[in-house]
Order: C-alpha cells, then structure tokens, then sequence
C-alpha cells in the first residue's frame, strides 16, 4: 500500500473529481524565514484555491507522503528544524524511516504522480549548474522531467545556473519546453534570457491537450511551462546580471561547492538586490500557481 496521506481537502476534491495542483515544500523549509515562509504558503494555496482548483502541498511527515496539509500541518513544517530536502534519491529512505522532509521540484514530481495529478506549481527548476562542464553538477530536476508524467509550471530554470545548457540537456532528454505567451524562454527574475524557447503555447487549454496527447503517444516524462513573472515583478536581466555573478564570484571564492551553491548565491542575491529578489519570487510563484490551475481545469 502507498504510503499517501490525503488532507481533507484533497481527498474531497478526489472524490468529487476537481482539478488538483501539486506544490513543493523546500520553499516552505529552505526558501524564507519564519513566517514568510507560512504566510507565503499560503497565498499561494489561496491563489490557487481562487482560480477554481484545489492545492496539495507535497510533504514527508511522520512516514507518509502528505498530499495536501492541513493548516496546522503546514504551520508545523515551517517552524521545524532539520527539515530534510528531498530529490529522487533520498524519498524512499525519509518515508521509510520516519523522518521529516520537503520535497523539490523532483521529489514533489513523484509524490504527484503517485497521487494521480498531473499539474504542479513551483518558482523555478532547478538545471546545469556553471562550470558543470568539470563539477558535472546537473539538478535531477532534469531527469525527472524527462521520466515523470506530470506538467511543471515554472519561470524558467533559475537565472543562477548555465541556462543554454539546460535547455541542451531538456532537448537531448526529449521533454518539451514550453513558453507561455512569448517566444522567448524567462529567466526566473527576469523575463527574457535571451534565449528562444522551444515552443510556445497562448492558451491553457493547448498545454493541457499537449499533456493529454503525450499520454495517448506513450511518451514518457512531463513538460516544462515556462511561465514569464509579470512585467511589473520583474528584475530586468541586465540589472540581476551583475549581482549574480558578483554573488557566483564570491562561491568560488569561499569554497562554496555542490547542495550549498544555491542557497548561499539566492540569500546573496537577496541581499545585493536590497530584498527585491525575493518579492520577484513571491511574485512569479502566485503567478505560476494561477496558469497551473487553469491548466489543471483544462485537464478535467
């Protein structure tokens, strides 16, 4: 038997057979301070629970995969200390032995097929990291996109890692990148990264029948929705530019090397933009979770 823990709220939207989108945790645990970090969760779920679907933040507690917390639940997570960061490869061991962990874009990916959604709404995937070319340090959100079934909605890959390379790595794993609106692929922050994606979709109801179709195809692995922060969040590429690479520059030069890269340059990067960095996130997370639901309600 599957070690799935439904909230309420999820399984009643189960049974009555309503859209449903999945949410990762690490942002929740790793991403903000107490209680930005609850407070933010739940807008997020309010936007969603607002654009006609019903959230399911994905979390490890206690042995089972919660799909979906309860208020008091989600409170209790971001207050908790020690919160494990779950990908691929640790899932099976932190439900088997009981602990407490966040899923990732990768982690969250599997707990949402498991739980038969289809849809799930984060901030940005995670990709080639700079220098992989030697670190060989690539995100196993990657992989799992090219493997799991389920339709990620995200702005971009985050603007911190080799970008031409991800979409490389996406286009040799066969998983279709998708830009919502405009041709070109957003940059996390920013837009526009100067690079075109490799499809562009205008409507809801277009990704959803190309989420459908991959199905009927036999195709395997999900799609990437690469969803543009709205204009007036946004931090234009040529002004986030110098801070990350004053911020990559600085890693280097600590010693700063593999799961530590991204937080250390995403918490210096919020403090050479004065904090802007972070409303940008908040920003374009709301933003990814209002297309995800109306993708979700195209789904059925």
């Amino acid at each position: 038997m599957l070690p799935l823990e439904f909230s309420p709220e999820v399984a009643k939207a189960r049974a009555e057979d309503r859209p449903l989108v999945a949410l990762e945790s690490t942002i929740i645990t790793h991403g903000m301070p107490y209680p930005q970090n609850v407070d933010t969760a739940r807008r997020v779920e309010a936007e969603i629970r607002t654009a006609g679907a019903v959230p399911a933040t994905m979390a490890v507690m206690g042995g089972k995969i919660h799909v979906g917390l309860t208020d008091s639940a989600l409170e209790a997570l971001g207050q908790a200390q020690g919160v494990a960061k779950l990908s691929r490869a640790d899932l099976a061991a932190c439900v088997a032995t009981g602990g407490t962990g966040a899923t990732t874009v990768a982690a969250t990916m599997i707990c949402a097929r498991l739980a038969g959604i289809g849809v799930f709404a984060t901030g940005g995937i995670g990709g080639v990291h700079r220098g992989a070319e030697t670190s060989f340090d690539i995100s196993a959100d990657l992989l799992e996109l090219a493997q799991t079934p389920v339709t990620v909605v995200a702005a971009g890959a985050k603007a911190i890692l080799d970008l031409p390379k991800t979409l490389e790595v996406l286009e040799t794993q066969g998983v279709p990148v998708i830009s919502y609106g405009q041709d070109a692929f957003p940059a996390f922050w920013s837009r526009d990264s100067g690079l075109k994606a490799p499809l562009r979709m205008d409507h809801p109801a277009q990704i959803a029948a190309a989420h459908r179709m991959r199905g009927l195809l036999g195709l395997p692995g999900g799609q990437l929705v690469a969803n543009p922060i709205p204009q007036d969040a946004e931090i234009p590429s040529a002004e986030i530019t110098p801070h990350i690479e004053a911020a990559l520059a600085e890693a280097e030069a600590q010693g700063i090397a593999a799961k530590a890269v991204t937080p250390f340059l995403l918490a210096r990067i919020f403090e050479l933009t004065e904090g802007r960095s972070l409303v940008a996130n908040i920003e374009l997370v709301l933003n990814n979770a209002r297309l995800a639901a109306a993708i979700a309600r195209e789904l059925g």
